[in-house]
């Protein structure tokens, strides 16, 4: 098994750092894209639209869950089961 050196895990470290900062930069364009969208959808009055080879929709959503602090404590304590994992961050 190879084990870096620390010159090699700190450059490691920075081109992640770089890579992640490329991709959060990448995600704030992608929302202003959809924002852009969205605002227009909403100036037409419409939840869809064809652009092209695009079929652009924004619709709600319903979803349904039970409130668990509310509906029967002692019966969500017995079916709640706890996951543990592990969290990778480079600060």
């Amino acid at each position: 098994e190879y084990i870096m050196s620390m010159n090699e895990l700190e450059s490691k470290c920075r081109e992640l750092r770089q890579i992640q900062n490329l991709i959060a930069e990448a995600e704030q364009e992608a929302e202003a894209i959809k924002d852009g969208i969205k605002a227009q959808l909403t100036a037409q009055g419409v939840d869809e639209l064809q652009a092209g080879e695009y079929r652009v929709t924004w619709k709600p959503v319903s979803t349904t869950r039970i409130d668990t602090k509310a509906a029967l404590p002692d019966v969500v304590e017995r079916f709640t089961t706890i996951t543990t994992t592990r969290r990778f961050c480079v600060a």
